[in-house]
């Protein structure tokens, strides 16, 4: 009886560990599922700057517009991810970005190697655009040459201000900085800055739809270079993997030249 007890025990010990090893792998393969779920159900945090119209701006109704804005709406749509806007400007957007509180970001970024080597992950280029310098629309300055002994107007961290700041030495002028377009060219008007330099679509945007006193000198621009979508953490490559998708897509479908058209009518 002894003997014939021990080995029903032992069979039914079998007998639950195997459901018990069933149960465990049934409970693992749920929670790979969620975890899957999860990943495609992501919704992923952009960083934008709302002051560089037209491509990314607030309209009158308090909505985030412009090229970007429906660039990347367009792209989602494409490649079915969701995602959250949010209006950070341009040096907090970089900062929530390494501080990984963002995943990505869509604000009229020049790619360049000097970001790439500083961590910067860009997707293929969306618009080609440069810089050039812009002054009140009565001043008499009509070229580098004449801002010797002169102050000009950047925004901190941008393509624009390593324009500034490449030329500041040969033609003797200093640079003051500045967090944000619009205040910026009010510095402009206002006479409390020479001149400013910015990208140049964003200043003939602001000139033509503000009628703000300012021009935009000719020769002057530097080479154009393209905007890309960043992103700061190589975990975050799937972003720019879609990103790039839905852009040929939207390229290909016509959807990017209707953007395009829309805000700058080309």
């Amino acid at each position: 009886m002894k003997k014939k007890s021990l080995a029903l025990l032992m069979a039914f010990a079998t007998m639950f560990a195997m459901v018990g090893c069933g149960n465990a792998s049934e409970q693992g393969a749920t929670e790979q599922g969620a975890d899957a779920a999860t990943s495609s159900d992501k919704k992923w945090v952009i960083a934008t700057d709302t002051s560089f119209k037209p491509f990314e701006y607030t309209d009158d109704n308090g909505d985030f517009v412009g090229i970007d804005v429906d660039i990347l709406a367009a792209i989602a749509e494409d490649q079915g991810f969701d995602y959250e806007l949010k209006s950070l400007g341009w040096d907090a957007s970089i900062a929530a970005c390494q501080a990984g509180q963002a995943d990505g970001m869509i604000a009229g970024a020049s790619i360049t190697d000097e970001r790439k080597a500083s961590g910067w992950v860009f997707s293929d280029g969306y618009y080609d655009a440069n810089q050039s310098m812009a002054v009140e629309a009565s001043s008499d300055i009509a070229g580098f040459e004449d801002l010797k002994g002169q102050s000009v107007a950047v925004k901190t961290g941008t393509m624009s201000a390593s324009y500034a700041e490449s030329l500041s030495s040969e033609y003797g002028f200093t640079v003051t900085y500045f967090e944000d377009s619009p205040t910026m060219y009010q510095a402009v008007v206002g006479g409390q800055v020479a001149a400013c330099f910015d990208d140049t679509p964003i200043m003939a945007s602001n000139i033509k739809d503000t009628g703000i006193s300012m021009k935009i000198l000719e020769n002057t621009g530097n080479d154009p270079a393209e905007y890309g979508f960043a992103i700061f953490n190589s975990d975050n490559q799937e972003l720019i993997d879609m990103f790039n998708a839905g852009l040929a897509n939207i390229k290909t479908n016509g959807t990017y030249d209707e953007i395009i058209a829309k805000y700058l009518g080309e």
